[in-house]
Order: structure tokens, then sequence, then C-alpha cells
């Protein structure tokens, strides 16, 4: 689990005259994996190795709002460890939490893997309901977090989280599924619009 800090970035920016401030993983050379809603709007985003040090220019490469899902690149952080992906991990599935939940240090919280199912939800901008695949899960899931990787034992990533349950009490979230992702990292190239800020 230690191993993975190291490829787990902070995400950074300005959106309606807001900063913001998310988690992401490197997923390849330069390439960030975090939430559409956490880079919306922005055209200065930057990212922290390990959340601390220089802030690198990062552009973002694809941009789904119903899945959100965001792909950035920088060449910044260029020869970072990547990180892999588990597409097959079963529910059940004892993993941890990873990022900087309430623009905090980095922070591990333990959690379990839920099932993928396909529900009625809401897009990047709150918008729905979207019918869209999505992973549950249980942890301690807070502000901040959206973005970061949810890791098996071995580090490798099983969904990344884009938010919690609407309890503030309850400890479940909701992730991004591997598939998903793996998808939009084949597909993403060039720069794209970031679209509106999420108010």
């Amino acid at each position: 689990m230690q191993a993975a800090s190291d490829s787990v970035v902070r995400v950074l920016g300005t959106a309606c005259g807001l900063g913001v401030q998310g988690s992401g993983w490197i997923a390849g050379d330069g390439v960030v994996v975090t939430n559409a809603h956490v880079v919306a709007g922005q055209d200065d985003t930057t990212v922290q190795l390990e959340g601390a040090g220089p802030e690198h220019d990062a552009d973002v490469v694809w941009f789904d709002v119903t899945n959100d899902i965001a792909i950035l690149r920088s060449s910044g952080i260029s020869g970072a460890p990547a990180l892999a992906m588990h597409t097959s991990a079963e529910p059940g599935t004892s993993a941890a939490i990873l990022g900087f939940p309430e623009n905090g240090g980095y922070d591990v919280e333990p959690g379990r893997l839920g099932p993928t199912v396909t529900a009625g939800t809401q897009d990047a901008y709150g918008r729905g309901p979207v019918q869209r695949r999505i992973t549950t899960l249980r942890g301690l899931v807070r502000h901040g977090n959206s973005g970061g990787p949810m890791v098996d034992g071995r580090g490798r990533v099983v969904t990344t989280i884009f938010a919690s349950a609407a309890s503030g009490s309850s400890k479940e979230g909701y992730g991004v599924p591997d598939s998903l992702v793996r998808s939009a990292l084949d597909k993403a190239q060039e720069p794209v619009d970031a679209g509106p800020c999420v108010r």
C-alpha cells in the first residue's frame, strides 16, 4: 500500500472563481485518471505528486460527463510509477481508499469492494437520472477523495472513487468501474474542453 502512494496525486485548479481540489492516480507515463467533476470548468489544472511539492501543469485529454471520468496528461510527472488495474476483482475484496480528503495530507482508509451495478443516478454535474455502471464500496469517502483509487492488497486499482453515499454518517461510496476507465484511457489523445464548472 505504501508503494501505491507514489502513484497518487493531488489535482488542483480553479473553476467559477473558486479553488477546487481532488485526487487522482497515475495510469501511465504522465497520464492521470480523475473525475470529470474535479476538473470541470478549469483551464489551469495542475497535479502534485504525492500531494506535495511543485504543481505540474496538466491537460484534460478525456472528459466524460455521464460516467464522471477525466483523463489528464502532464509531462511534469513523466517517469512517475503507474498503478495497474485489477479488472476482475470480486465483490468482497479487501481494499484501501487512497487520496487527499478535505484538502489534507495523503490518507489511507480501509474498505471493501462491492458489486458493480447499472443504476439510475446523476452525471458529473448532478443532473439525472442517467443510467450508468457504478461500483459500490464500503469505506470512508470524504470530500477530496474524488478521483482517487481504491486498491487491493497488491496495489492494483479496483475502482476510481467518485462519491460518498448520500448519508454523511454511512461509510459507503461509489466508484467508476475499471472497465470504463480502461476504455477512456484507450481513447484519450488530444486536449479537450473541460466543460462548464460545477455549481
